[in-house]
């Protein structure tokens, strides 16, 4: 009985292998759709300006219109087409020079009488006739919506309101946005964003003639103002995001979402769903940002800066599918120079100056206009071509377990399937995450267990080249590490991933767990002993006296390890110098291959494949290559990242990679040799 099990069981890892390479087919064809989605649509960048910045950093200038004026020449100059206009506040109707705000006290002074004692009431006077009669319907409806009083009130002939709220409130509350405002931006030939909130009750019908009027002022896209979108309650009622999304279908308005934010929008994720996903990504460029560009530092350090934004804004176009750029801006008082600062200027270097991101972003095949959504290419073949996928994760997944405890590697196949089935009936998403996670884990580490292998036996039998063996050693370990990302493009090819409105979890496990599956393989299970043995050894390892010495290496493999994980996923922390070689070889080279890759890993891969000729301590640095090869998945695993940018990123780090590793055999040969002649020279 026994043998016919380990009979069948090696069958079944021959069956597995056949049903990877299926689900490497079909995860091909899932890929190449997914490159069309994202090469033959949504090509368009569109730089916005925060309207309301401008008014802000007028209101500390001479002539506040005039500078807005010039402002707006300037940004067409400069090829930004787009303004993302809010909902309207009396604060902001006043920096727009439209109407003059004051309390009951102020008020008081103004119309020089006595005033109501105890009244602490808002007082508007309007620029003009025009004015009262275009904003005062607004300011009317958005108070008597609160159940605020508003009455007529004027000084000197001029119209004005009078309404029954503190000032300090009064200021805050929304209210449609600014008429007069939208028709000037529209007439100057500017794109409207419109920014809205949740803090107004959601009112089908009343949200439904608000976008009207947008969709007729030409705002096709809506960027969300606060930490809910408009029509949110709750996370139990869904009634305002079900009119949310039916009035924004059919005003054909989508949504932006903001790049990695702290804390996702409540309700963000329902309502792109219930508007087919028109979303496009956004990348902020916030005031805090733009203020770096009026510290008081030297011109050629500005210099560097502006030049640092220009490389921020092309990387988020090519390299994280950002179709939306929103700028803001702040002025500064500056102590040092003794007046008022904006970064304006700088930013306009920034886009259109000497190397600057608008003609380099043209370059690589996008055009400045309004952003457009993925045009999803998702053929009805892909549900059974996903089905090999699943198949085929679990099958590789299994294999890897098989180079630990071979005798059991069909009955952790059947599992893998019956349990996974099970996770897919409990969450679709899960399911996909866990298999994705766990092909891309296994990938990277059977390339390298695979490659320990092969370094052994030549070990014990030295023949061939040493050099084209390495080559192509490290070559064999990255096309297995390559059947992982393929695993992981095909499980996670949904647009919720391209938009990052879901995340792949677990970068970090994929970075960490093949490191220590593989340091556990080297230890226990490479040679070819019993389990008595392997735990017998282990016991004899768990039971060894610990040295200071041991506690030094312990305490600089973690340091390693934190600094290792600090520099991982989209938030990984990178020291100055490190930013300023990355963006010199992204300048240079159009797309920045991973220094993990091509300085560290892959070189020592390939010496110490070299050297395995020889040495069998030159199998540590074989082991050392486990990070190239879960970087080479990882990359991947950068959903929002296009597939040709990916490629071209690996195949970057495997070609610098194979130069750097010639280039240390060939300091390797000189330093021994060197030893070899001189140092009998010296003895004698």
């Amino acid at each position: 009985m026994k043998g016919r099990y380990l009979r069948l069981n090696q069958w079944a890892v021959k069956a597995l292998w056949w049903l990877v390479i299926l689900g490497m087919l079909a995860s091909l064809a899932i890929a190449y759709e997914r490159y069309q989605t994202e090469e033959g649509s949504g090509r368009r960048v569109e730089f916005v300006m925060d309207y309301r910045d401008l008014l802000e950093i007028s209101d500390l200038q001479t002539d506040p219109k005039r500078f807005v004026s010039d402002q707006l020449q300037k940004l067409k100059e400069h090829r930004v087409g787009s303004l993302a206009v809010y909902e309207a506040t009396l604060n902001e109707l006043q920096l727009s020079r439209r109407l003059q705000v004051y309390s009951s006290q102020e008020a008081a002074v103004l119309t020089q009488s006595p005033g109501t004692i105890g009244e602490n009431f808002t007082y508007v006077l309007f620029e003009s006739g025009e004015t009262e009669r275009r904003l005062a319907p607004v300011i009317r409806q958005a108070f008597e919506d609160l159940g605020v009083a508003v009455r007529p009130w004027n000084y000197k002939n001029q119209p004005g309101l009078r309404i029954e709220m503190a000032k300090e409130e009064a200021v805050l509350k929304s209210m449609d946005p600014d008429p007069m405002t939208l028709e000037t931006l529209k007439s100057q030939g500017f794109t409207i964003v419109f920014r809205m909130s949740n803090r107004r009750a959601f009112e089908a019908a009343r949200m439904d003639a608000l976008l009207s009027t947008m969709k007729d002022l030409g705002v096709r896209r809506i960027i969300v103002d606060g930490d809910s979108v408009p029509g949110f309650i709750s996370e139990k009622d869904v009634s305002g995001l079900d009119g949310m999304g039916e009035i924004l279908t059919k005003h054909k308005i989508g949504l932006a979402v903001i790049e990695m934010q702290k804390t996702p929008q409540r309700g963000f994720n329902g309502l792109a769903q219930r508007i087919r996903h028109d979303v496009v990504r956004l990348h902020s460029f916030t005031e805090n940002d733009a203020q770096k560009l009026t510290e008081n530092i030297t011109a050629e350090e500005l210099k560097g800066r502006i030049q640092g934004v220009a490389d921020r804004f092309v990387l988020a176009a090519k390299d994280r599918n950002i179709r939306m750029v929103l700028l803001n801006a702040r002025a500064v008082k500056s102590l040092e120079k003794g007046r008022i600062l904006h970064p304006l200027d700088s930013i306009y270097e920034a886009l259109t100056g000497a190397d600057g991101a608008i003609p380099r972003i043209a370059k690589a095949g996008y055009k400045m206009a309004p952003a457009e959504p993925f045009q999803l290419v998702h053929s009805s073949w892909q549900t059974p071509a996903k089905l090999l996928v699943w198949a085929g994760s679990v099958a590789l997944i299994a294999l890897m377990i098989s180079y630990f405890i071979p005798e059991i590697t069909a009955v952790v196949f059947l599992l893998g399937m019956i349990g996974s089935a099970g996770l897919y009936v409990l969450s679709s998403s899960l399911f996909s995450q866990g298999l994705a996670l766990g092909a891309g884990t296994s990938a990277a580490t059977l390339s390298i267990m695979v490659a320990l292998q092969a370094a052994r036996r030549k070990l014990d039998k030295p023949d061939g080249n040493r050099l084209l063996f390495a080559i192509g050693l490290l070559l064999r370990a990255s096309l297995i590490s390559v059947i992982g990302l393929l695993f992981i493009v095909g499980l996670l090819n949904q647009i919720q991933y391209s938009l990052v409105l879901e995340q792949f979890r677990g970068v970090s496990v994929l970075h960490l767990a093949p490191i220590a599956l593989v340091g556990l393989y080297w230890l226990l299970f490479m040679d070819k002993v019993s389990y008595k043995e392997r735990w017998a050894r282990a016991q004899s390892m768990l039971s060894s006296n610990i040295s200071v010495l041991w506690i030094v290496a312990a305490a600089v493999l973690a340091a390693a390890g934190y600094y290792y994980l600090s520099r991982t996923g989209n938030e990984g922390q990178a020291s100055d110098w490190e930013k300023y070689f990355r963006s010199f070889l992204e300048n240079t080279l159009g797309v920045r291959p991973r220094t993990k890759e091509f300085l560290l890993s892959h070189p020592l891969f390939i010496l110490g494949a070299y050297l395995s000729f020889k040495y069998r301590s030159a199998l540590l640095l074989i082991l050392a290559g486990v990070i190239g090869q879960a970087s080479v998945v990882d990359t991947f695993a950068h959903l929002h990242t296009p597939l040709q940018i990916s490629a071209i990123r690996v195949l970057y780090g495997l070609g610098f990679g194979t130069l750097i590793g010639i280039a240390l055999i060939i300091v390797w040969e000189i330093i021994t040799r060197s030893w070899q002649r001189w140092v009998p020279r010296l003895n004698e």
